[in-house]
């Protein structure tokens, strides 16, 4: 049977939602083919614009940036966990995942966020991780954790009782698990096993980079 490939990409353009207080991407005709006899286009954005991934160093002092890894780092089998619905993801939700996470390399999280991309509604209320989920979640060989929304922790907030911005980010990113951001098209994922890629730029000392993130399902 035909493997099916399911892009979990946003387009990237002038107008994309960005994190708050970000520069929005710019983009410039440089040469076209009626003047020059070619088109290139002139692009000005940050490292975490759009479908992008976290490296450690992006949080981290002395963090690896992304140009560190081996690309494998960015290729791997993966699930999604469906959390359309829940106000945190935590523990004990994800406990009955265990034989499968035990399994694979990636986990994406489904909350349902994706539809609300390019609106002021995609920064508020959406779920995250507890510290406690977290810290589980390192303890298996994961290589990737990804959202459908625009961060793995709240939107300028501290989490409770914590002096960390950011706790989720210091969690994974302290064990080399990376994070995707901004995914697009998780509910066409199966509830089963598939190859997942979210290869970056290749870029020196990046501490992100935008991916072309997609799925490979046999």
């Amino acid at each position: 049977m035909k493997s099916k490939i399911v892009d979990l990409t946003h387009l990237v353009n002038s107008n994309m939602t960005v994190y708050p207080d970000t520069v929005k991407p710019a983009f410039k005709i440089y040469n076209t083919i009626e003047k020059d006899g070619f088109a290139e286009l002139k692009m000005t954005f940050c490292t975490h614009t759009g479908t992008h991934i976290d490296a450690p160093c992006h949080i981290l002092k002395n963090g690896k940036s992304l140009d560190q890894f081996p690309i494998d780092k960015f290729i791997g089998k993966a699930i999604v966990i469906l959390c359309t619905g829940l106000k945190e993801i935590n523990l004990e939700y994800l406990k009955p995942f265990r034989d499968m996470i035990s399994h694979i390399e990636f986990i994406l999280f489904y909350t349902g966020w994706q539809f609300k991309w390019n609106s002021e509604n995609y920064f508020e209320d959406f779920p995250v991780l507890t510290i406690e989920a977290t810290d589980w979640l390192t303890t298996f060989k994961l290589k990737g954790i990804g959202f459908d929304t625009i961060s793995a922790d709240k939107v300028g907030m501290l989490e409770k009782d914590s002096s960390i911005a950011l706790p989720n980010h210091h969690i994974l990113l302290g064990k080399e698990i990376v994070i995707i951001e901004n995914l697009y098209n998780l509910d066409k994922l199966p509830d089963s096993v598939f190859t997942f890629q979210c290869v970056p730029l290749k870029i020196e000392n990046a501490d992100g980079s935008p991916v072309r993130a997609f799925a490979i399902i046999e």
